[in-house]
């Protein structure tokens, strides 16, 4: 289990180091932009991946905001699939280990079964060796991956498709997205599993807000408005690799929830996240 954050890229593998961590997230460029994938790493996308290797740091990408391949909206949808083969390209160079992309959703006045099979169109597209990893949503009515419901539904969609197209679909369990669709996080890690039968990722953040709010505000692990225990149990529970978006707090979240790890597992905290 490799615990790490969500970092700059053009300084990811030093900044996860000095943190103790033994993976890193990073964005390819500005995500609230169209545009492919940028490397501001030194040396670029080569450099950022033999560095890395070097220093045993994963790398995990996170795709776009922008992304929307749910959408019935053409002028969204295409551009969205478009940037998503992109990133996942992007991705493949500096040999990360997934992308995290959102479930994205559907308008007001949309039916959501359309939504999921835009979904199924999306991945039968793709052609990737990198796991295309689907995050669950904090809220949205026409969200395709908010609650335990709407992820059953999702899969059924993906699932078959990734088969078809022999591409690796998995799934990243957020924590405060949890928290604030109402899942009921000492269950969750269970509950999703029943339907996907994986998860492969953990964004590990603790919540501004109050469960079920719909809110997407995270907080630090020890802040929120979560028990830091339960978030300790789903994450030990999850046995995935983990990534606190958590900014300014992640070093500290990082070394907690190392040390929570390694004492609860009966682990050297010295040998840091990769022998956690």
């Amino acid at each position: 289990m490799r615990i790490g954050a969500h970092v700059d890229q053009s300084d990811a593998v030093a900044l996860a180091l000095a943190m103790g961590a033994g993976q890193a997230q990073v964005f390819l460029g500005d995500p609230q932009s169209w545009k492919g994938p940028a490397f501001d790493f030194p040396g670029g996308a080569d450099a950022l991946r033999a560095t890395a290797a070097d220093a045993d740091v994963d790398l995990v990408v996170h795709a776009p905001y922008v992304i929307n391949v749910a959408s019935t909206n053409n002028r969204i949808r295409i551009p969205s699939r478009k940037l998503l083969q992109k990133i996942m390209d992007g991705a493949a160079a500096i040999g990360a280990k997934g992308v995290v992309v959102h479930g994205g959703h559907v308008g007001k006045d949309d039916e959501p079964e359309v939504g999921f099979d835009n979904w199924r169109k999306a991945v039968e597209a793709l052609t990737t060796d990198v796991p295309v990893l689907i995050e669950n949503t904090a809220g949205g009515d026409g969200a395709m991956a908010r609650g335990l419901d709407r992820i059953a539904q999702l899969w059924e969609a993906v699932a078959p498709a990734g088969r078809k197209a022999g591409v690796d679909v998995g799934l990243c369990l957020d924590s405060c997205h949890a928290w604030a669709s109402g899942i009921d996080l000492t269950t969750a890690v269970a509950d999703v599993r029943a339907i996907t039968g994986r998860i492969d990722l953990v964004h590990a953040n603790n919540s501004r807000d109050a469960a079920g709010s719909g809110a997407d505000r995270h907080a630090g692990l020890t802040d929120g408005t979560i028990d830091p225990d339960v978030l300790v149990a789903l994450v030990r529970d999850a046995g995935a690799p983990v990534i606190c978006e958590t900014h300014a707090d992640a070093p500290r979240d990082v070394a907690w929830l190392t040390e929570q790890l390694g004492v609860e597992a009966g682990i050297d905290a010295d040998a840091g996240p990769t022998g956690a």
